[in-house]
């Protein structure tokens, strides 16, 4: 990961300005620098991954303009090519060095060309204006606000805006913004037309797609590795990009010390794919001292955000502190594709497809900002397959009636896509889903709902609560978590939507916990 800012005015304190910045110093240790413009200042960070050579350093430069942008940008040796033939010319081999040519060609229309996941901030020198944007799933982070003289300032995390920007919003993915004013290119979730192929047709598809997003995501100029869990979808991931490699792959699996569900799973699909696999075992010390860390870095109150990212958190810290890896391929968002445990419960294919875009046009609350920010705080790049601007595109338009699970097992058609191809043993492929903080190990959560229960005496978790009004915690655990939020990110709640939780109007969903195991389809998943 790499990390941007922009301050848009002149007027710019640039002690304030490296003060702010130097908070996400591990996003991109490589190398830091500025550029004072005329009507204002860009900043980057830099974790070294395409074109690792001092050429490759932004702020980018074409004429008066300027450029910072974190991200992957996917077969931009073509776009680089049609620039060149346009009389361009390149310094680096970085991806992201094609941003400001296509920006003088194209314009805003640029961002519906890119195959990426990114954030990136431009300063047209000709206009004397700053243009932000963000990829349409919202990858890469981007958050925005406003000072005390209502200067626009940009950066990669809440954190280094907090002292500068009165309310930190998320930039909306989708969305790029000319001088405060936004516009969204891009609606990912949005389905113009439904597809209707039949079922051979999508399974083949699902494989194509998704074997094509792991590929692309193995081009890298620094070391890459995986996060195993022994569930599908990071079973999918590695199993691909192994039978794209000609040496074993590199792959990392977390568990709790007393009682690990995934761990056994992992090893069993490192064992049947054949990578050079590692196990990181925590216990409940390494959870409680984990728990402030997590939430600062995060920038969430959200109950399952957290526990889920103590596990991820940990794990990219071996890597970063034993490994020279410097890219993480993960699993994240297939199941706001392909369900969850809670979308079993349904009541219609309507449903479902409705869930299914909201949870898509929020991962960049949840999910996707929990691999971001574990992934990132340890100087290390998430890259997200199952996140592919293709894939999604295809799997949100399948008809919703086949996406329902009426198969008795969920993500049928995921399952289904991969049986041929030996990918993976059937036990693997069909097993039944666990969410991540659960198969860490039912400890880790147990651990943190005690500690919370010891904090708080019933007065107060009741006095406390009261000073809430937007999502207002309702259990010891998530006030806990609010608390810690408030101290590092006073009176910015807002960032956050609401609580992840299952969808309360449906039967069998009305709970108080967004864990899996609290339904009643949990079953084998607790093994």
């Amino acid at each position: 990961m790499c990390c941007i800012m922009g301050y848009c005015c002149a007027q710019a304190d640039m002690q304030l300005i490296k003060e702010c910045f130097g908070r996400t110093k591990s996003r991109g240790p490589d190398d830091t620098r500025y550029a004072e413009l005329e009507n204002g200042v860009l900043a980057f960070h830099r974790l070294s991954i395409m074109g690792l050579t001092d050429s490759g350093m932004q702020p980018f430069r074409l004429g008066k303009s300027y450029c910072v942008c974190n991200g992957e940008l996917y077969g931009f040796e073509k776009q680089r090519e049609q620039l060149a033939a346009k009389g361009y010319t390149f310094e680096s081999d970085s991806d992201c060095e094609i941003l400001l040519p296509m920006y003088e060609q194209y314009g805003t229309k640029m961002f519906c060309m890119l195959d990426a996941e990114f954030a990136c901030i431009i300063y047209d020198g000709e206009t004397k204006k700053f243009i932000a944007a963000r990829d349409p799933i919202g990858i890469r982070p981007l958050y925005y606000g406003y000072d005390e003289n209502g200067v626009l300032v940009f950066a990669s995390e809440p954190q280094n805006l907090i002292g500068i920007a009165l309310d930190i919003k998320p930039f909306p993915p989708g969305y790029y913004c000319v001088d405060g004013e936004f516009t969204r290119y891009c609606d990912i979730a949005a389905v113009s037309s439904i597809c209707l192929d039949d079922h051979e047709t999508i399974y083949k598809n699902i494989h194509d797609k998704l074997v094509a997003g792991v590929e692309k995501r193995l081009v890298a100029d620094a070391k890459v590795g995986f996060l195993l869990s022994g569930g599908l979808d990071s079973s999918l991931v590695c199993a691909i990009a192994q039978k794209r490699s000609d040496k074993p792959i590199k792959t990392f699996a977390i568990g709790m010390s007393e009682d690990a569900i995934d761990l056994k799973y992992a090893k069993q699909t490192a064992d049947y794919i054949g990578s050079d696999h590692t196990e990181v075992i925590i216990n409940k010390d390494d959870v409680i001292n984990a728990l402030e860390p997590v939430v600062k870095l995060l920038g969430t109150f959200d109950i399952t955000t957290i526990r889920a990212s103590i596990g991820m958190y940990l794990v990219c810290k071996a890597i970063h502190e034993t490994t020279d890896i410097r890219v993480i391929l993960t699993g994240e968002i297939s199941d706001e594709l392909f369900g969850y445990k809670y979308t079993d419960f349904a009541p219609s294919a309507q449903e479902f497809q409705l869930e299914a875009q909201k949870r898509v046009r929020e991962l960049h609350m949840y999910d996707v900002l929990r691999a971001d920010r574990c992934i990132s705080v340890n100087s290390l790049e998430a890259r997200v397959p199952f996140g592919d601007l293709d894939f999604v595109r295809y799997v949100m338009a399948i008809d919703p009636s086949k996406k329902l699970n009426t198969y008795g097992k969920g993500k049928f058609l995921l399952r289904k896509a991969f049986e041929q191809g030996d990918y993976l043993p059937h036990d693997i492929l069909y097993r039944e889903k666990a969410a991540f903080s659960d198969a860490v190990g039912h400890s880790l959560v147990n651990y943190l709902k005690a500690y919370a229960e010891d904090y708080y005496t019933d007065e107060q978790f009741g006095r406390l609560c009261e000073k809430y009004t937007h999502a207002r915690p309702f259990t010891k655990e998530s006030l806990l978590y609010r608390e810690i939020f408030e101290k590092y990110y006073p009176a910015q709640s807002e960032m956050i939507v609401d609580f992840w939780m299952p969808n309360r109007s449906w039967e069998g969903c009305n709970v108080n916990d967004p864990s899996a195991r609290v339904l009643s389809n949990y079953g084998a998943s607790a093994v």
